[in-house]
């Protein structure tokens, strides 16, 4: 105890003197101030010292707009939590989320932050990142009106009833009358192909009832609508003779998106036995945008790797 607060009154000291110099305007030499003593305090193996002091640092250098010294420190936290194998918890994710936050929206230095954040937070367990850190990622995304970006971290989240607000702000914004059904049926498939089923149904119910230009249903005056709702049915009771009438009966709406029947195609495998095809993979433009959606299929191992060392956030 004595030790562990002798530490913490020692980085309190020096964040204080390296506040002072930021403060003066002295950036250059505070951010290597902050490396030397990140990398001493790294070869002492205080973990939990580095990454208080350089995510501070970060923030510090955020509030002034430096947006190098501070995009440089933010990396300096990762590599703590890599070089730790600190465990993934709450407060660490929402702390990252904090740091990508006041990011340059345009940097490359935040397409990396992001993309290693999400490769740290897997933690073994899910290979596309963790469902929370998306979400936090969403959300900021979405704040920014950045809509298609936090449209791919709200796939991965577990979040369908954020994902839906979204989404009606999204078409209200950005979208024409025409396709309010357009906007919910991808997301609910994509879900889906995910083999998130909760927040496909989440995703829908919540996006019908709170978009103005739905009018209540079901039944909807949309077909497309109609066809997503019979479809998360079909999909809890998993009959193949039913899901396929379904996607006869529904074709002319279907065929607004080339994507739908691919999509349908997967979620025919995953939940109704469908075989796969035994074509080759999907090619061009509509293989790249299915693997990297549905890149933590079993199946796939080099689509999965694939997808991990590529930015999070290329998917449309």
């Amino acid at each position: 105890m004595c030790s562990s607060a002798r530490n913490r009154g020692g980085v309190q000291r020096v964040e204080g003197k390296l506040r002072a110099s930021v403060e003066k305007g002295d950036y250059y030499e505070a951010h290597q101030m902050y490396r030397t003593l990140f990398f001493r305090y790294m070869s002492q193996a205080k973990h939990a010292e580095a990454r208080e002091l350089m995510y501070n640092g970060a923030l510090l250098f955020f509030s002034y707009n430096q947006q190098n010294s501070a995009a440089d420190l933010s990396m300096l936290v990762l590599e703590v939590l890599e070089k730790s194998e600190a465990k993934v918890d709450e407060e660490i994710l929402e702390n990252l989320a904090k740091l990508f936050s006041p990011m340059d929206q345009n940097s490359p230095e935040r397409v990396a932050f992001v993309s290693r954040a999400l490769k740290w937070s897997t933690g073994g367990s899910s290979k596309l990142g963790h469902p929370k850190l998306h979400q936090l990622l969403a959300v900021t995304l979405w704040k920014e009106q950045n809509y298609s970006e936090s449209r791919y971290h709200f796939l991965h989240s577990s979040d369908g009833e954020g994902c839906a607000q979204m989404l009606v702000e999204y078409s209200a914004s950005r979208g024409f009358r025409s396709e309010v059904d357009m906007f919910v049926a991808q997301a609910v498939l994509q879900f889906l192909c995910l083999k998130n089923k909760n927040s496909a149904s989440v995703v829908f119910s919540t996006y019908t009832e709170k978009h103005p230009s739905i009018e209540k249903g079901p039944p909807f005056v949309q077909p497309l609508l109609n066809f997503i709702w019979f479809l998360l049915l079909a999909v809890d009771g998993g009959k193949l003779t039913v899901f396929t009438v379904l996607c006869e009966q529904y074709q002319p709406s279907l065929k607004r998106d080339p994507m739908y029947n691919e999509y349908l195609d997967r979620i025919g495998q995953l939940f109704f036995g469908v075989p796969p095809k035994q074509s080759p993979s999907y090619g061009g433009l509509l293989g790249n945008l299915l693997n990297s959606l549905m890149g933590s299929g079993e199946e796939d191992d080099a689509a999965e790797e694939a997808q991990e060392d590529s930015s999070p956030i290329e998917l449309d």
